[in-house]
């Protein structure tokens, strides 16, 4: 069976790689915040509470606006096709298909080429402009909520399976570095980076973040 009939995925890998990295830095923000401001007496129980507490609020935000982009994008393209068929002229229409495809591909295409495509799109029905959200919209944003939530686990296991709370959190970290790694090489290879050198710019980058976030009271 070839590729071209297996089923298409709810959450491309950028976008679950992204919520991944998003939950992760999240968790140590809050973590190290908590960390710093418990000193020597860190309530483990608290700290883990909070941090999952955190992370399923930011899930839900995240697939909140996940749900308002398929809107946005579903309007755009309802709105695009709607000017193409109320165009003037067919010079304006194909103006506006060039313009709303991606412009390697606009300049190649010839005049002809858009034409057909023109004269396809007034063919389609009239495009509904209202919200409509699929099962497939609602199954991403309960992904994405899912993805944040659960990215936290790794780092509290130091802390299940160790008794004193200082070398938990400093395994924490390692485990966290090796997840930025992990995210950045998996953004690497996606994004036809230098996976090695994206995972290490990942570790960079997300560390910094954290100590931002940290120094501006998490």
């Amino acid at each position: 069976m070839s590729d071209a009939s297996a089923p298409r995925r709810v959450l491309d890998p950028m976008e679950r790689i992204s919520e991944t990295l998003f939950g992760l830095i999240m968790a140590l923000t809050f973590i190290c915040s908590l960390s710093i401001a418990s000193g020597a007496g860190i309530n483990i129980r608290t700290m883990l509470l909070g941090a999952l507490g955190c992370n399923l609020a930011w899930g839900i935000v995240d697939g909140g606006l996940y749900l308002l982009a398929r809107i946005n994008d579903r309007g755009n393209k309802a709105l695009t096709l709607r000017a193409i068929r109320q165009a003037p002229d067919p010079e304006t229409a194909q103006r506006i298909i060039s313009d709303a495809l991606p412009p390697q591909l606009a300049a190649i295409l010839p005049l002809d080429r858009l034409e057909v495509l023109r004269k396809t799109l007034q063919q389609l029905p009239e495009p509904f402009l209202g919200p409509r959200l699929t099962k497939r919209d609602w199954t991403g944003a309960l992904g994405l909520c899912l993805l944040s939530f659960f990215s936290i686990f790794p780092l509290t296991i130091p802390f299940v399976l160790l008794r004193d709370p200082r070398l938990a959190l400093h395994v924490t970290y390692v485990v966290a570095i090796v997840m930025l790694f992990c995210c950045g090489y998996a953004f690497g290879v996606r994004s036809g980076l230098r996976p090695w050198m994206a995972g290490l710019s990942m570790v960079a980058m997300g560390s910094a973040l954290v100590g931002v976030a940290v120094a501006l009271g998490g």
